[in-house]
């Protein structure tokens, strides 16, 4: 279906709908993590990670542990532990190619948000991730973040979504298992037959046994 987008080209036509920020809007942005943004971080146990490639394509992904699983190094650096997953790694090689990087920090039950601007760099050092292990198993790998810019957001989208509320929730059943919309999408692309139901169960077993074994 044909539809005109009336895209915006200039920063000034897109003021003059949305306007301008105002105090402490504009004020509220500091550069490096003060006790507040620390105390935040210690308690959030998900993250959002922002990233694009040397071309500029987008990418995010969920992150998420124990509260306070992202370390304060100092007041201008965090450490993110990389745990297990399945090898992708879009976030590692999309800094390795362009280092800057984009977080929302998330506490359950908190509307406010906590971003974090700043520019990121991948390590390896077992010294360094060591802290970071879990039942006895460090990470392979972490990003370390050079923090330029940190600032709580409010609670609108938070208001509007009632993200934890309990009467919006959806029943997982309104949609297939993980491991039926991955199979049945390759299928679609590969031009295959869709999987049968023993296919279907078998992935949704060896996907909560991967769970179960390989969180960490």
């Amino acid at each position: 279906m044909a539809f005109d987008p009336t895209p915006v080209r200039s920063d000034e036509a897109l003021r003059a709908v949305i306007g301008h920020p105002e105090g402490l809007a504009v004020a509220k942005a500091i550069h490096r993590l003060d006790k507040h943004c620390r105390r935040f971080i210690e308690l959030s146990p998900f993250l959002c990670l922002g990233s694009a490639d040397g071309a500029g394509r987008a990418d995010i992904s969920p992150r998420g542990d124990r509260p306070g699983f992202v370390r304060v190094l100092d007041d201008r650096t965090l450490l993110i532990p990389e745990r297990p997953g399945n090898a992708r790694i879009d976030s590692l090689t999309n800094i390795l190619e362009n280092p800057n990087v984009a977080l929302i920090f998330i506490i359950p039950g908190f509307e406010d948000t906590l971003r974090v601007n700043g520019t990121a760099e991948v390590t390896v050092n077992k010294d360094l991730l060591a802290p970071s292990a879990v039942d006895g198993r460090a990470p392979k790998a972490g990003i370390i973040v050079t923090v330029e810019e940190a600032f709580l957001h409010c609670a609108k989208a938070f208001r509007r979504s009632r993200l934890w509320s309990a009467e919006p929730q959806v029943d997982r059943k309104e949609m297939p298992s993980l491991a039926r919309i991955i199979m049945e999408q390759v299928s679609e692309v590969r031009r295959e037959r869709g999987p049968d139901e023993d296919e279907v169960a078998a992935a949704d077993r060896s996907l909560e046994e991967d769970y179960r074994t390989e969180l960490y």
